[in-house]
């Protein structure tokens, strides 16, 4: 045993180039240190790590051990501003074997910027350029080329045609509430409908599912109808509370339908299990209908059962592409651009990738 244990001390040597610094890229509280093990690491079954803050005097503290070779550890128990210094025991059962002190105190602190997001900010960059470019564009008279669509553009026709039969006009903002965007998004398309109604002198029923969404709705309506300039026609009792019930709700409307016969239904919002419910009504009483939906699960019975569909973001683009407000135009021309970047990136990294050529999916593996 002794002859063991002698020849374990003798082959047993500390490890070298022992280092701490302050871990780079993070917000502080945290120190790296790294060293190199010796060659001959046969007998090592244990590597820990001590720690003495202030000076080299104080009393050692264990901050962590490896039960296997290990080049590097990281202590996340440090605070910020005090200087620490360190070094690595390695044992081989009840031997073990001390290296130097670090020499210079590691000093933890935060960065002021992650050298590992530096992708994430220049592609945040080039978005913000393509955004400011087209927006002063925009607000200098530059033309914009959005593509039309084709339900927003039908918007007056539906109006019309209601006005002309005689018949109201169905607006149903769905079912969401007041937080959720593409009931935001809805109400922007209702005040052009409002609007337009006004000019036409055409009613315009409202039915809720939410109070708060019905407060919303009416001072929409009102809004549109003096900027028509016909405050007059306005009738606070158009825009109701119906119910916050799903299938009564799609109850309620659908009887508004059968009994009004509405010349035009528009159905902008989010909607779901109900959607076709309403659709197939409004379609069964040759409503001219425009439905709109960021609900990828109803956007198919829309398609179907509805005279135009707009789909997903063409509802938050309807703001701008109804105002025709330069900074509104200038965003939406920023994201499709930088969208289209972002595509042409995705092809050129796929056919790179098919070629062996990893460089453009690690930089995008950084963030």
């Amino acid at each position: 045993m002794v002859p063991l244990l002698l020849s374990i001390l003798f082959s047993l040597e500390p490890v070298r180039n022992v280092r701490a610094f302050d871990t780079p890229d993070d917000g502080g509280g945290s120190i790296t240190v790294t060293w190199e093990i010796p060659e001959s690491d046969t007998f090592i079954t244990r590597i820990e790590i001590f720690r003495m803050e202030g000076s080299t005097e104080a009393t050692p503290e264990l901050v962590g051990y490896f039960l296997r070779p290990q080049t590097q550890f990281v202590d996340n128990t440090v605070e910020d501003g005090i200087p620490y210094y360190y070094f690595v025991r390695i044992r081989s059962d009840s031997v073990f074997v001390d290296s130097k002190i670090t020499t210079t105190p590691a000093i933890s602190k935060a960065q002021w910027f992650s050298g590992r997001r530096l992708p994430a900010l220049i592609i945040l960059v080039i978005y913000f350029g393509f955004l400011m470019f087209y927006i002063f564009k925009a607000k200098t008279g530059g033309s914009l080329f959005i593509r039309k669509i084709a339900g927003l553009e039908a918007i007056d026709e539906a109006v019309g045609r209601s006005t002309e039969m005689g018949r109201p006009i169905l607006y149903i903002l769905g079912l969401g509430f007041i937080s959720d965007i593409p009931t935001v998004a809805s109400l922007a398309i209702l005040k052009r409908v409002s609007k337009k109604a006004a000019e036409y002198e055409a009613e315009v029923i409202v039915p809720c599912f939410d109070p708060i969404v019905m407060v919303a709705a009416q001072e929409t309506v009102k809004e549109g109808y003096l900027e028509a300039g016909r405050p007059d026609l306005y009738n606070e009792g158009q825009v109701f509370y119906l119910t916050s019930d799903q299938f009564g709700y799609a109850a309620g409307v659908d009887g508004i339908m059968l009994r009004q016969r509405p010349g035009a239904v528009f159905l902008q919002g989010l909607f779901f299990a109900e959607s076709l419910i309403l659709a197939e009504t409004g379609h069964s009483i040759g409503a001219i209908q425009i439905s709109g939906t960021t609900a990828v699960t109803q956007l198919p019975f829309f398609i179907a059962a509805t005279d135009y569909t707009l789909i997903g973001e063409e509802m938050y683009a309807a703001s701008a592409y109804l105002s025709k407000d330069p900074l509104a135009l200038g965003t939406i021309k920023g994201e499709d651009i930088a969208k289209m970047v972002l595509v042409v990136l995705i092809l050129i990294g796929t056919l790179m990738e098919t070629l062996g050529i990893h460089w453009l999916s690690n930089f995008f593996a950084l963030f």
